[in-house]
């Protein structure tokens, strides 16, 4: 992989296209119910590893396009599909009852969310705060009941990225497990600070605005329950299960991005170094550049389809989708990753 190609035409961003794939299964099963509520989990964790593996990498780093249209609708079209698989999956659920298939059909819609809803508010919260794409991404981030993300990302995760003070960047000697329980509390925890430091504390403070409405759409749905509305608890149910995978996929996405890799002093800047990335195609296409991190920290306000590679930025072994499954076993995830980087 090189920095080159610019005498080359840009990629074709109809490639991108191919990340509505998963939503667009996962609306299917919801409908079709039954064994279909799957699509989404065969998809994403079974047929997402091979596709990031049969594709390879890219070699060349093509010019970025000239205008960015097609790339602005994809990610409206993003929210849009987002918003219809959670209407498809509350139809479901509505109908559905308490089964082991809203448990397949919440896992399958939380997998796809991770990528339709939050991939998708990481780069329209990088916008103009309270510009329409800016508020797209509050909607789809509150879908999945992780609102404070836009906060504790923007404000403390690209100030302190590979530091200790960021509670997104994962340390050498930590798995995901315990990655995961420290990394949720303490990004809320950040976000809560961020607030305060701006006056907004208490009552006042976002995060908490963010965390009581939420517990409020919980209640409510659980009074509905009480009051004998037998779907509310399908609905809370499915809904807290589809919130916490597309969460913890997030989390993992953080955790490979980062692991291990450490600024040393607090005063040395952000290099190309101190962030993983990978060139695997299907991650590439799917996730919207998301592997592409490195340029990203460097430059984020710079939209997604115009991040590049670097040469001397760490590699992944293969894309996000493949590295999910070591990953979830540390030893596993140590031994792969071994030397690809100074001190792992």
């Amino acid at each position: 992989m090189t920095e080159t190609g610019e005498s080359l035409s840009p990629e074709p961003w109809a490639y991108h296209l191919l990340g509505l794939i998963s939503p667009s299964l996962v609306i299917a099963g919801n409908v079709l119910g039954g064994a279909y509520t799957l699509l989404g989990v065969v998809f994403i964790w079974v047929i997402g590893p091979i596709l990031d593996v049969a594709m390879g990498q890219s070699k060349v780093a093509r010019p970025p396009r000239a205008s960015g249209t097609p790339f602005v609708a994809l990610l409206w079209a993003h929210g849009i599909v987002h918003f219809i698989m959670l209407a498809s999956f509350f139809a479901f659920a509505f109908t559905e009852g308490l089964s082991p298939w809203l448990l397949a059909a919440s896992l399958s819609t939380g997998l796809a969310a991770a990528a339709s809803a939050i991939v998708t508010a990481h780069e329209l919260g990088h916008q103009r705060p309270r510009s329409p794409g800016w508020r797209l991404a509050r909607m789809l981030l509150f879908s999945i009941n992780y609102p404070h993300f836009t906060t504790e990302h923007n404000h403390n995760h690209h100030k302190n990225v590979a530091t200790d003070e960021d509670p997104a960047s994962a340390r050498v000697d930590e798995g995901i497990w315990s990655f995961w329980f420290r990394t949720i509390p303490g990004q809320f925890s950040s976000s809560v600070k961020i607030h305060n430091k701006k006056g907004r504390k208490g009552l006042s403070n976002p995060s908490y605005q963010g965390l009581i409405l939420q517990a409020t759409a919980f209640m409510a749905l659980l009074a509905l329950n009480q009051l004998g509305y037998q779907w509310a608890a399908s609905f809370a149910l499915g809904w807290a299960i589809l919130s916490g995978i597309a969460i913890l996929t997030l989390e993992y996405v953080n955790y490979i991005r980062h692991w291990g890799l450490r600024r040393g002093d607090s005063d040395k800047r952000f290099q190309s170094e101190h962030a993983w990335n990978t060139e695997a195609r299907w991650s590439r296409w799917s996730l919207l550049e998301l592997t592409r991190h490195s340029d990203h920290h460097l430059h984020a306000a710079v939209p997604f389809w115009r991040l590049r590679p670097h040469q001397d930025a760490p590699t992944l072994p293969s894309g996000y989708y493949a590295c999910w499954w070591p990953c979830l076993i540390p030893p596993v995830w140590r031994r792969i990753m071994s030397g690809r980087a100074p001190g792992i």
